[in-house]
């Protein structure tokens, strides 16, 4: 469907329709239309101008007698050519800075926080994904003895994000053998991204000798040691008020997306795979995941050095886009200030 073909009254029908749904959530009829924008035409024009646009595929009617709603293609010429950005005023962009520094500065604790944010803001579901560490390259590492059967390896990335990991040795290390092996592996290491250490570590350090047992201890938790975070990946908020959504009112609606979200690495690999650079809008079918078919996903990419995550929100097609658009673009462009800016505090 080409947005060039519509005239300029059936992309203003259009536009209006899309406005009063998503504010109402009830079928729009031309009377509605008529009465509520001035458009200076006839209910019975505007009758006619939605019958075109249900022939287009872009609205339809749920019920015979009842007014008709936006179709997923709708919603798509909507937001690709008609939608008018709301921006944020300058007390709702403190208010969303603010909130997520309530918890702390640590990532995790930052992207829980931005997650309930979004979610509280939005009235979706809000979510947040980790940057990947996959990505990063090696700015340094550390080993610091815990007790003697234990050490620390924490794992400095380029962006200054760090990660830690706790190993079990087998036998007393001394802190100098500790200096010995991280000076090897920072001097071997340092500058390959984290997936090219996690690959190639064993062919690398295969002539490393004196300190062969911490190495071999090593290598052989490469994939604790240079994986991405894990279990913390993916963060989710907010789903108390999709219960409230008139579009989830259906048992088996509200059953799939519970479905996807107790399978957290699923939803995680769908947004990484969707996640272009910048803002993403994905809307019902345009999702290749069976439980988003009726819902819409509002993304945006931040960066921090060379890794990036993502943050977003999921809610029913239904949503306010323009307004909620513009809060997942400013929260993602905060996520890079305030992770890049927490990072370079600690340098310091």
């Amino acid at each position: 469907m080409a947005f060039e073909n519509l005239s300029e009254r059936e992309r203003q029908v259009l536009y209006n329709l899309v406005t009063h749904y998503i504010n109402s959530a009830d079928p729009v009829g031309s009377r509605v239309i008529a009465n509520r924008f001035n458009m200076g035409v006839s209910s019975a024009t505007i009758r006619n101008t939605l019958q075109d646009l249900e022939e287009l595929g872009l609205v339809e009617q749920p019920h015979t007698s009842a007014g008709r709603v936006p179709t997923h293609l709708g919603y798509r010429i909507y937001v690709d050519y008609l939608l008018k950005p709301e921006a944020l005023t300058q007390a709702e962009m403190e208010f969303i800075k603010g909130s997520i520094l309530l918890k702390g500065s640590g990532v995790d604790e930052i992207l829980g926080q931005t997650s309930k944010v979004l979610g509280d803001i939005t009235r979706q579901l809000g979510v947040s994904i980790a940057p990947k560490f996959d990505e990063g390259r090696l700015r340094r590492l550390e080993l610091i003895p815990l007790t003697d059967e234990r050490i620390m390896v924490v794992v400095v990335v380029d962006s200054g994000l760090a990660k830690s990991v706790i190993i079990e040795i087998k036998a007393r290390i001394g802190d100098g053998e500790l200096r010995v092996v991280e000076s090897v592996l920072n001097e071997r290491l340092a500058g390959l991204t984290l997936g090219e250490i996690r690959r190639t570590m064993a062919d690398r350090l295969s002539d490393v000798s004196g300190q062969g047992q911490l190495v071999k201890i090593l290598i052989d938790t490469r994939q604790r040691i240079w994986s991405d975070i894990g279990s913390d990946s993916i963060h989710m908020a907010g789903m108390e008020h999709l219960l409230h959504q008139p579009e989830f009112a259906e048992v088996n609606r509200i059953s799939d997306l519970l479905r996807l979200i107790g399978d957290q690495k699923m939803l995680s690999d769908f947004l990484d795979n969707s996640g272009e650079a910048g803002l993403v809008i994905t809307i019902g079918k345009e999702n290749k995941l069976l439980e988003l078919m009726n819902c819409s996903v509002v993304t945006s990419s931040y960066k921090v050095g060379s890794i990036s995550g993502m943050v977003g929100i999921i809610g029913p097609t239904r949503m306010p886009y323009s307004k909620l658009a513009s809060v997942v673009k400013y929260t993602a462009r905060t996520i890079t200030d305030v992770l890049s800016g927490a990072e370079e505090d600690k340098d310091d």
